[in-house]
């Protein structure tokens, strides 16, 4: 009778541990730390990453960009339901060979040229811009957030999109340039600039600490836009658009120059480049047949130069020596956060 009992106790036993053993085993497929606490990295916000290179503004370079970050340059910031895509770079680090302003920016490796075409969109918003600069310096307290660069010849650029937002104004102003293809030698080249919403580039203060009146339609730190460029058969037509705002659209031909002769230079650039002395006309085919690619991120414009030597773009900016801890705490950096972007090939625009 004894062993009958010993014997029920002992399958109860083994059934309780079987029970419980299924029951660990199922707990321990649970995920130890939830989804919302993982490390996000750029490539997880935006999933076009494999399309690029970067550079950022400590000079760090890298080609593999999935599940690539560097902490306070490149990375991930939550805001709600929302995550974006930081771009953070100083006024003064180590940068590309052919600029000696600082970024971190993203390069297209793939290669196009107008008449193949291409197309980069974009939805950010400019969270800060270098609060010293000289305001004569048509440069100064600005970042590019988007640009097509080429990659022979001159080396110009077809397109700059900037933010520029003087300190104590509360709206700043977006605006595109135009970099001639400068015909014979590149010294002479210019950048025409178009506003968005706000002024163009070349509206400045009168004195180095003196401001122009704040734009009364302009965009504020901290405030969404959205730009599309897109170039189709040779032509490049942009699309920028920002609630509250109304949506801009133009287009240019870049297969074709309207500036090849000296009268055709805009007022614009006779003032604006005068004390720098660039005159330069654009070749007939302006950028026919030349390898492009894009780039996206916070090209800053502003540096230490000496703006005696170049009131265009030596925007004689604090740069505490290259001390990129510094000059974060003292506000002489540039950052862009984007939320949305993309990039392929050009399509044919819209029909109004």
């Amino acid at each position: 009778m004894k062993k009958s009992v010993i014997t029920v106790v002992m399958v109860l036993a083994l059934i309780g541990c079987k029970n419980n053993s299924k029951s660990t085993s199922s707990n321990s497929l649970e995920p130890t730390v939830s989804t919302e606490n993982k490390i996000k990295y750029p490539s997880d916000v935006i999933p076009f990453m494999e399309e690029w290179k970067i550079l950022l503004g400590d000079g760090t370079r890298s080609e593999e960009l999935l599940n690539f970050e560097k902490k306070d340059f490149f990375y991930v910031e939550n805001e709600g339901e929302t995550y974006w895509v930081v771009y953070k770079t100083p006024n003064s680090g180590v940068t590309s060979r052919t600029s000696s302003n600082t970024r971190t920016e993203l390069g297209q490796k793939k290669h196009w040229i107008p008449e193949t075409g291409g197309k980069l969109t974009g939805t950010l918003k400019v969270q800060h811009v270098s609060t010293s600069g000289d305001a004569r310096v048509a440069a100064s307290y600005s970042v590019v957030v988007g640009q097509i660069h080429s990659d022979e010849g001159h080396e110009n650029e077809p397109i700059k999109i900037f933010y520029k937002k003087f300190p104590r104004h509360t709206k700043g102003s977006v605006f595109w340039n135009y970099e001639i293809n400068t015909k014979g030698d590149n010294s002479k080249r210019w950048d025409y600039s178009t506003a968005v919403w706000g002024n163009d580039m070349s509206v400045v203060g009168a004195t180095a600490t003196s401001y122009p009146e704040e734009p009364k339609d302009g965009i504020a730190l901290g405030e969404e836009f959205s730009y599309e460029i897109n170039v189709y058969k040779g032509i490049m037509h942009l699309t920028f658009s920002s609630d509250g705002h109304e949506t801009v659209k133009f287009t240019k031909n870049l297969l074709e120059s309207d500036f090849t002769k000296n009268s055709d230079i805009p007022e614009q650039i006779r003032t604006l480049y005068a004390s720098i002395g660039r005159d330069g006309v654009e070749r007939e085919n302006a950028y026919a047949g030349e390898i492009q690619y894009f780039k996206q991120g916070a090209y800053n414009q502003t540096n230490g130069k000496n703006p005696e030597d170049n009131m265009v773009w030596s925007t004689g900016s604090e740069t505490y020596g290259g001390d990129i801890a510094k000059q974060y705490e003292n506000g002489c950096y540039a950052e862009v956060w984007f939320k949305e972007a993309t990039v392929g090939a050009g399509t044919p625009p819209q029909k109004e």
